[in-house]
């Protein structure tokens, strides 16, 4: 009987703690690498819900970036820059390292390098991420002949293209601020190609034919200049893999086919 009622004790605990499970919340899901949310949001704090992206024209610090940023300051700080770039992990990766090396880094030295040119891109980073980095040291230090942005593309999931736009001039206006010599030369945010579905690659780009048709707005043809390449990487009217293997990312022969499209236009502003 004793043994019995032992049985009957635990089953009905059994059947207690499983009622209790079962009534618990679900947990908030994990928030993005560094605690962000896509966007450069802060992560979720109500369980199954995201914030919203942070606004494509408001500067955010975005703190995975800082040491990334603080490599900018001090090359800023030491001077000897002629030629900037600034944008995402597709003008990173022209100069910085992924992986090993960098994937367009023997392009670079043999035609950016001796401009005495730097980098200030980041991958995954945004119009925001960039209008924090332009206000907080990464122009003071130097005085450039010409700065290249090609920015948004990261910006497209999350953030109106109006938005986005206005993001980028903001951008501009940083420059023309902090580096009144400098001419600024945009480039049009770059195709993409869907390798997933590429059905859905139309859809993908029409966002960013918007974007450009802003960012074309923003030349005064005096000191900000604005030039289209997107058509240089297209193949039959898509982005073939041995110019943007992941359809997005340039391969080096993208890089180079980058670096011979621009490369006479930034001689001739750079003068």
């Amino acid at each position: 009987m004793r043994r019995t009622s032992v049985y009957l004790i635990a089953a009905l605990m059994l059947l207690l703690s499983l009622s209790l499970f079962a009534q618990a919340p679900a947990p908030a899901p994990a928030p993005a690498a560094g605690g962000q949310a896509p966007g450069g949001a802060p992560a979720a704090a109500g369980a199954g819900q995201r914030a919203p992206a942070s606004p494509a024209n408001v500067p955010f610090h975005n703190t995975r970036n800082d040491a990334r940023h603080q490599t900018f300051v001090d090359i800023a700080k030491k001077g000897d820059i002629d030629l900037l770039f600034v944008g995402d992990s597709i003008t990173d990766w022209f100069f910085w390292p992924r992986g090993a090396e960098a994937t367009g880094g023997k392009v670079w030295a043999a035609n950016f390098a001796p401009l005495k040119a730097a980098d200030f891109a980041i991958a995954g980073d945004t119009t925001q991420g960039a209008l924090w980095r332009m206000q907080n040291g990464e122009l003071d230090g130097f005085k450039a002949k010409l700065i290249v942005l090609m920015l948004g593309t990261n910006n497209t999931a999350s953030n109106p293209v109006a938005e986005i736009i206005d993001g980028d001039r903001l951008i501009v206006e940083e420059f023309k601020k902090r580096q009144p010599q400098a001419k600024v030369l945009i480039l049009a945010v770059f195709p993409r190609f869907n390798t997933r579905m590429p059905d859905q690659t139309p859809a993908l780009n029409a966002p960013i034919k918007e974007i450009n048709v802003g960012l074309a707005k923003l030349a005064d043809n005096k000191q900000v200049f604005y030039m289209d390449i997107g058509d240089k990487f297209l193949v039959n009217g898509v982005v073939p893999a041995d110019i943007m293997a992941d359809g997005l990312h340039p391969t080096e022969k993208g890089y180079q086919i980058w670096a011979d499209a621009i490369l006479p236009t930034v001689k001739n502003l750079m003068k």
